[in-house]
């Protein structure tokens, strides 16, 4: 295999994490005064930041919602943090990886102190060498960046040699910025138009079908 390092989203590609996002999403449009929609709704709210889908699906000022992160995160590091489910087949995926010599990076636009606690919790902690993620205060909140800076801190200068796994837009685009190939999850929240016509060199529907791509005796790259 010519990738050495696999980059792996976390909502919507390691973990189904609608259930805690969606319920914090609704208590801070409540607490902001908006009448949250039904939950099925507020799944587009998964994988972007968190500022820009604010502004993006309710029109909000940079200072709206910079006040509604703050009421997401309060309901969110209240409890919401784990009420999440690792999908079925991916950390097969992960053991898999692992063992064929691979390094896993979790490469999330989830603040990294969350990801670390969920990983530690969820027991993934041990099958990533690296977790990149964003600051509370915003820093590195782009997926391009937090890519770039995973990159800067391994001491990763071939891009041809890093794989990013992602289910949303913002994934591949944030891998295409970097030079670096990536494939879709449409296990989780994204769909094959929007992954491919951003970059994704292929898609897969199950962590398994994409275990079974990686992990080929013939595999190369994308």
């Amino acid at each position: 295999m010519r990738y050495t390092h696999i980059f792996i989203d976390m909502d919507g590609t390691v973990l189904n994490s609608a259930p805690g996002v969606t319920s914090s999403v609704a208590y801070a449009l409540q607490k902001s005064g908006i009448t949250p929609p039904p939950t099925e709704e507020l799944t587009c709210f998964i994988g972007p930041p968190l500022l820009w889908s604010f502004a993006n699906f309710y029109g909000m000022s940079e200072e709206e919602s910079k006040k509604a992160v703050e009421y997401y995160r309060e309901c969110y590091s209240g409890g919401e943090i784990y009420n999440c489910l690792i999908y079925d087949g991916f950390e097969e995926l992960l053991i898999a990886l692992n063992k064929a010599g691979v390094k896993c990076v979790l490469a999330t636009s989830k603040p990294h102190i969350y990801a670390n606690a969920i990983l530690e919790k969820k027991g993934l902690s041990a099958y990533f060498c690296y977790v990149s993620g964003p600051e509370f205060d915003g820093t590195r909140d782009a997926k391009s960046e937090v890519i770039a800076y995973a990159m800067e801190q391994l001491g990763l200068t071939d891009p041809s040699k890093i794989l990013m796994i992602g289910d949303r837009d913002h994934d591949t685009k944030g891998a295409a910025i970097n030079g670096v190939d990536s494939v879709g999850a449409l296990w989780g929240f994204g769909d094959a138009e929007e992954l491919l016509s951003t970059g994704a060199k292929a898609v897969f529907e199950t962590p398994k079908e994409l275990m079974e791509a990686l992990c080929a005796p013939d595999f190369e790259a994308f």
